[in-house]
């Protein structure tokens, strides 16, 4: 795409743990030639060495939201951003049973305009840092969709294995470009 937008365009993909987010997100800053926010998240935890803390959690979201602010949007100015604030507004709640107002804000305040969520189903790869497998993966997915439903943005669900998750995310981009 060789289409250079007046405004950028923010893109996230979300959706629980092991569903492809970063692969499809460097996939699609690369088709696209736009830019690319990586999740900061797994490697901040990763590097812990030690068991995460709600001000882990308020650390990582202030480093998302520096990021939007500070975003390069490529030379097609579509931004694509591997996870959100959403994912983490959630993880606040399902692990402290609460979410700070600023980020629950900031959501409001730093849009996206369109979400890619990947759906469950491919099989989740248990690592270090994951810890949400079974079940609790398709719950998370349920409330990730909740949550963009609730404000009321374009959004696509992402299926499908290998390159058919691929082009199945270009072609939604494509789709909602249009």
């Amino acid at each position: 795409m060789e289409k250079r937008f007046e405004k950028n365009i923010n893109i996230a993909i979300t959706g629980p743990e092991s569903t492809g987010k970063t692969t499809l997100t460097r996939i699609l800053a690369e088709h696209f030639k736009g830019g690319e926010i990586s999740e900061y998240a797994r490697d901040y935890i990763f590097n812990l060495n030690r068991a995460y803390t709600i001000s882990d959690l308020v650390h990582i979201a202030k480093y998302q939201i520096d990021s939007y602010k500070n975003l390069f949007p490529g030379e097609s100015g579509i931004v694509f951003f591997d996870t959100w604030l959403i994912i983490t507004k959630i993880w606040f709640q399902e692990v402290y049973s609460s979410c700070p107002d600023w980020v629950v804000s900031a959501i409001d305040t730093y849009k996206m305009e369109f979400y890619l969520v990947c759906a469950p189903d491919i099989e989740w790869h248990e690592d270090p840092v994951r810890e949400n497998g079974g079940e609790k993966r398709l719950k998370l997915f349920d409330l990730y969709i909740e949550e963009i439903q609730k404000l009321n943005v374009p959004y696509k669900i992402i299926y499908g294995e290998g390159q058919q998750r691929s082009e199945n995310a270009i072609r939604a981009v494509e789709d909602y470009m249009q």
